[in-house]
């Protein structure tokens, strides 16, 4: 149940998404279902119109001003709203004051300190995967160009490379990404003596979400610890 003051922060990539509400919306539910409850207020919001890769945005700086004048915790709707990048994260963190951040989609995670740390692993196994994703991903396709594929060309021309193919191994790619960060967690739970099922709940605890987003089955992580594995 939330209570205390609040400003609110909603973020999209473009102008015509800002115009047209795409997004926003969907943002503005999310906060309020936060909110739901509680004694709290709403002091304000602020959006912005701006790439998520950009670190420069007038909004989010007044927004974590007012935060920091009044007291009141910044709350976002989904963490990707405000970055990807670890480092760009935890300078709103240090920016937004006695308040804190929190957000719609972690529930769990407190703000203040703790909240901070916690945000700052997930930011870190975020931005492993991406990297880890992105060397993959390079490695399967020079894999395919020494096959003799070659990117780019148009279906019928030799060496063509169908979308598919280099769909299914950039896919490939990042399902390997993910496991190599998630599986370690996952085998030293079952090292413990834990249920694959208990496995998915510790990890949907910490956070932490499928490759695809969605939510921890046993299956899911019997799958990660098989990738893992397999790769080995």
């Amino acid at each position: 149940m939330a209570t205390g003051r609040f400003v609110s922060y909603l973020r999209v990539s473009t102008d015509k998404q800002g115009r047209s509400g795409l997004g926003l919306e969907a943002q503005r539910e999310a906060v309020a279902a936060f909110l739901n409850g509680g004694a709290w207020t709403l002091q304000a919001e602020y959006v912005e119109t701006e790439s998520g890769k950009r670190s420069d945005r007038p909004d989010l700086a007044k927004a974590l001003a007012h935060c920091r004048l009044t007291g009141a915790t910044l709350v976002v709707a989904k963490l990707d709203r405000l970055a990807r990048n670890q480092a760009f994260l935890m300078s709103v963190y240090e920016g937004s004051g006695e308040g804190g951040v929190v957000f719609c989609d972690l529930p769990n995670v407190p703000a203040g300190p703790v909240g901070k740390f916690l945000v700052q692993q997930m930011a870190a196994v975020a931005e492993l995967e991406a990297g880890l994703i992105s060397a993959r991903t390079k490695a399967a396709l020079q894999a395919a160009k020494a096959r003799g594929k070659v990117l780019g060309r148009k279906p019928g021309t030799p060496g063509y490379l169908p979308d598919a193919e280099a769909g299914a191994a950039a896919v490939k790619a990042k399902a390997d990404s993910f496991a190599a960060v998630v599986a370690p967690i996952a085998q030293q739970l079952r090292d413990e003596g834990q249920s694959l099922r208990q496995i998915a709940d510790a990890l949907a605890a910490r956070g932490i979400r499928t490759a695809r987003g969605g939510a921890w089955t046993a299956t899911a992580v019997k799958n990660v610890l098989a990738r893992q594995q397999a790769a080995a």
